[in-house]
């Protein structure tokens, strides 16, 4: 199962004199358990695009944004299952913590879901634990008062305990320091691996979006105009650029290298690969190989 996106457009405020087209025919797939990165400029359409994956923003159309074979236009459509399949994570979601404990934050999602006093439990430990949280360490203690890095763990788990099988980060790491920021992508790699978690991840930030996702959707004014391949992606240089996002700075650096030497390697631009290219281009230009 996937969910899959066809021909969708959205218009704000249809047949209104400040009528907006938000989205221009968006076709797109999400497999279970991939990485994948949607980017673009501020009011590219990413905020409306992903809104409609959980029935946030229903579809104009039917058989527009599919969702595991449901289609959200319908009337039919039970969108309390959708949001259990999809769960989104806004940016700054620790703005949204209000419960008076860790314990009984986490647990308000799978609670309201039906889930049993047990089960919800164990599920609130183990979406701590994914998060990289000790549940021992956090149950009693009040969401409000932990450090930005802990908060955004704590609403991320919020999300995880209801078991979503695609799972959507809103410029996850905004606000944090480097070591947090660092930290937060490991956690959402061993999310995506230990529970085969699909995430869509939403970013400004072009490194991190380099260093966890497997294929990009690259927007402009409601239209993807570039998809494919994380590292195909970002070797279109003049288009990046002409769209106003940076490449991240490791391809940065391999692709300034590559202009003095024709057999550098900028397909992958991990830290590991783009280090070994800098090593290996120092020592052939200091030998004079």
């Amino acid at each position: 199962m996937s969910i899959i996106v066809k021909n969708l457009s959205f218009i704000y405020d249809p047949g209104l004199a400040f009528e907006k087209k938000a989205l221009d025919d968006i076709n797109f797939t999400i497999n279970p358990g991939e990485i994948v990165g949607i980017i673009g400029q501020s009011g590219s359409g990413k905020s409306t695009l992903v809104q409609h994956l959980n029935g946030l923003i229903k579809p104009q159309q039917k058989d527009k944004v599919l969702i595991d074979g449901m289609d959200l236009a319908d009337n039919v459509t039970d969108l309390t299952k959708i949001r259990q399949k999809v769960g989104i994570v806004f940016q700054y979601p620790e703005m949204q913590l209000f419960e008076e404990t860790v314990e009984k934050d986490v647990a308000f999602g799978p609670k309201n879901l039906g889930f049993t006093k047990e089960e919800t439990h164990q599920l609130v430990v183990d979406s701590l634990k994914l998060v990289g949280l000790v549940y021992e360490d956090y149950e009693g203690r009040s969401p409000l008062l932990l450090s930005g890095g802990e908060k955004r763990r704590i609403a991320i788990a919020g999300i995880l305990a209801m078991k979503p099988e695609y799972l959507i980060l809103d410029e996850p790491t905004a606000g944090l320091d480097p070591f947090a920021k660092e930290e937060l992508l490991k956690e959402i790699v061993s999310i995506n691996q230990a529970r085969n978690t699909a995430i869509i991840l939403v970013s400004h930030d072009m490194d991190e979006i380099a260093e966890i996702t497997s294929r990009l959707y690259v927007l402009k004014k409601g239209a993807i105009v570039i998809e494919g391949k994380t590292n195909q992606v970002f070797k279109n240089y003049d288009l990046m650029e002409d769209l106003g996002l940076s490449l991240p700075e490791s391809m940065r650096i391999l692709h300034e290298l590559a202009i003095c030497s024709s057999d550098i390697n900028v397909d992958q631009f991990g830290i590991e690969e783009t280090t070994n290219e800098i090593v290996r281009f120092y020592k052939k230009t200091h030998d004079g190989n």
